[in-house]
């Protein structure tokens, strides 16, 4: 159990990362200070730089048996925070504006508690990972070639998720976040004078046309296997001025769907689409892709421990708000491990994620470590733990 001492300097350390926020793949200070608390705290072993700027504390009993990892994420948000608190980001147009501070306090309450009570047998990681925002972290930490060291057989994690009551979790077996896709679609011709725009080669039209076309791939709707959502998010055409054609049109579209199988056809489609335009219009066409996230699926019988420690602790769940459209590249872990992702309210009234008044309620870090020690406990046992039926 944390002790009060506990409880205040986590607070205060959550708060010093709140105030210095890195946005995704330039996490370096952030895990440095990670790391720092870690040392303190002996874990077995300490590896940094997984996937860029992951840092994964392993705390191993010595004893075979199963490894349990529990993530965190390093990242912030490109948003400027608003807020009178003291610990207000003090770094211009960046902020902890989805709770990843507090996420990552969590975990660093956990090795505490771990190191007062070592696992009984197999071992836990603490992965910190770098860039969830655009979704590349998670993948490029399971690419990275130290993480088959220390490939887990289950994986857990907590998402602070407004709209719940304080201290409810939402989880259920099978799909919680969509999978999602970024494209970047460009367009390319030839200016022209605006008195004379037959001389050049404008993507204005194509644009005209291709926005509604885009929004048409997908429209939402039930959160069931053929879900698709197709959301135009910026559109730039040209130079701000009146006297030239435009030559240049870039396209942004985000591609949702529920599950990773739908999603190849749906950018096909897209990419269909924008090809088909150009080549009327007698434009050059390019493609990017950006904020990638698989889908993330509940493994049943993950779920069923989870839910299990969380009634041993009287922690109140069920699956209100499930699934969810948004995306979370959690999943990945999922990919080779038992995993489950478990959505903690904050408040029903609490400010949403990404809001530029969001904080992480500090309350929520000993709710968030008891759920993961007793997932822990019962898995791995240690601190005279006797696991409950």
């Amino acid at each position: 159990m944390l002790t009060n001492s506990d409880i205040v300097e986590l607070t205060e350390l959550r708060r010093h990362l709140h105030m210095y926020p890195e946005i995704s793949r330039e996490e370096c200070e952030t895990a440095r200070a990670i790391v720092t608390a870690l040392t303190a705290l002996q874990p077995s072993q300490i590896i940094t730089d997984l996937g860029g700027h992951g840092v994964a504390a392993v705390f191993d009993s010595g004893v075979d048996g199963p490894t349990v990892l529990f993530r965190a994420e390093l990242d912030a948000l490109p948003i400027q925070e608003i807020s009178d608190a003291a610990w207000v980001s003090k770094q211009p147009g960046k902020g902890h504006l989805c709770g990843h501070d507090g996420h990552m306090v969590m975990l660093l309450a956990l090795a505490r508690l771990l190191h007062r009570h070592p696992v009984a047998r197999g071992r836990v990681v603490l992965m910190f990972q770098p860039a969830e925002e655009d979704g590349s972290g998670a993948r490029a930490v399971v690419a990275d070639p130290a993480f088959a060291a220390i490939t887990p057989d289950w994986a857990f994690a907590i998402h602070n998720e407004p709209g719940r009551p304080f201290g409810f979790v939402s989880t259920r077996a099978g799909l919680i976040n969509c999978a999602s896709q970024g494209l970047e679609i460009k367009l390319r011709g030839k200016t022209a004078h605006a008195a004379t725009p037959e001389d050049g080669v404008s993507p204005a039209g194509a644009v005209a046309a291709l926005i509604p076309a885009l929004a048409g791939l997908g429209t939402g709707g039930a959160l069931d296997g053929d879900f698709k959502l197709a959301t135009i998010t910026h559109v730039n055409i040209g130079e701000p001025t009146f006297g030239v054609a435009p030559s240049d049109a870039v396209i942004y579209v985000t591609l949702r769907t529920a599950y990773d199988d739908a999603m190849a056809d749906m950018v096909s489609r897209a990419r269909a689409l924008a090809t088909d335009a150009a080549e009327a219009a007698g434009l050059d066409v390019s493609f990017a892709v950006c904020d990638e996230f698989a889908a993330s699926i509940n493994d049943e019988e993950a779920v069923r421990v989870a839910t299990q420690a969380m009634d041993a602790l009287g922690i109140p769940h069920g699956d209100a708000g499930l699934p969810m459209r948004a995306s979370e590249d959690f999943g990945v872990f999922g990919w080779g491990a038992k995993a489950a992702m478990l959505c903690l309210g904050p408040g029903e009234d609490y400010a949403a994620l990404h809001n530029p008044d969001y904080d992480f309620p500090d309350a929520l870090i000993p709710v968030g470590a008891a759920i993961f020690e007793r997932i822990t406990r019962d898995l791995l046992g240690g601190a005279d733990h006797k696991k409950r039926d």
